[in-house]
């Protein structure tokens, strides 16, 4: 595997400030299951994650099925997992393995850029959809952003999840809202508008001109008010919505 991905993304891990006795001592290592059906790009993949300190590959899987055996096993914090792969795809696992192992975070990486697997992985519960024309440094990047509780997706699959839940809303038309949707600050739906197109926490910090702690913050209020998980599902619930202005943001 080599560096001839893409642009690189900036990255920093949280230290957990909140634990007393994180001081002095050095935070635990991001827990990795490589899955891939192609046993060269696991190896390439682990070579590299191999020469991060803050990372650690647990365990490796050559197709769905087994992927969701090692990972109710290992209970890894993170699950980078390619889209098609024999016996099982990545689809299928990502929501068994959401259901053996709930504390794992999943991210896709994988040459498809369709929409509808784009879209089918969100749904199954995926955290990340990156293509492998990324580079290194971005695979990196995003195992720890990922890990710190943020989405990640390549730019030009955001774009195309806008388009894609632009027509769902036109094919939906104006059905009617049971629950009226929760109001979000002029700010919220800034930082949601940029979190919609694939922008990290550093990126809308730099655009927004705050600092990245209140771009976590803004992010938390809005999952709090939506009672969403995820930036990925506070993008969906405001796309269907209609929160966001779809032909002006």
């Amino acid at each position: 595997m080599t560096d001839s991905f893409g642009p690189t993304m900036p990255h920093a891990r949280a230290g957990g400030p909140d634990d007393p006795f994180a001081a002095g001592r050095p935070a635990e290592p991001v827990r990795v299951l490589v899955v891939d059906d192609h046993e060269l790009f696991r190896r390439g993949l682990e070579i590299v994650l191999a020469q991060e300190k803050d990372i650690q590959v647990v365990g490796e899987a050559g197709d769905g099925a087994e992927a969701v055996e090692k990972a109710a096993d290992l209970l890894p914090d993170i699950v980078l997992m390619d889209v098609r792969m024999p016996k099982r795809s990545g689809i299928e696992a990502c929501t068994a393995i959401k259901e053996v192992a709930p504390s794992a975070r999943i991210i896709m990486l994988t040459i498809s850029d369709e929409e509808a697997d784009l879209y089918d992985a969100i749904k199954a519960g995926a955290t990340g959809y990156l293509l492998k024309e990324i580079s290194t440094d971005e695979v990196t990047a995003a195992i720890r952003a990922v890990a710190d509780g943020q989405s990640q997706i390549s730019p030009s699959m955001a774009a195309k999840l806008l388009t894609e839940f632009k027509a769902l809303i036109q094919r939906t038309g104006e059905e009617q809202r049971l629950v009226p949707a929760p109001k979000l600050t002029g700010r919220e739906l800034e930082v949601l508008k940029l979190v919609a197109t694939g922008k990290n926490n550093r990126e809308i910090a730099k655009e927004l001109f705050i600092s990245e702690n209140t771009v976590k913050n803004h992010v938390r209020n809005i999952l709090e008010k939506l009672q969403l998980h995820s930036r990925m599902e506070a993008v969906v619930y405001a796309m269907r919505e209609k929160i966001l202005d779809l032909e002006n943001g």
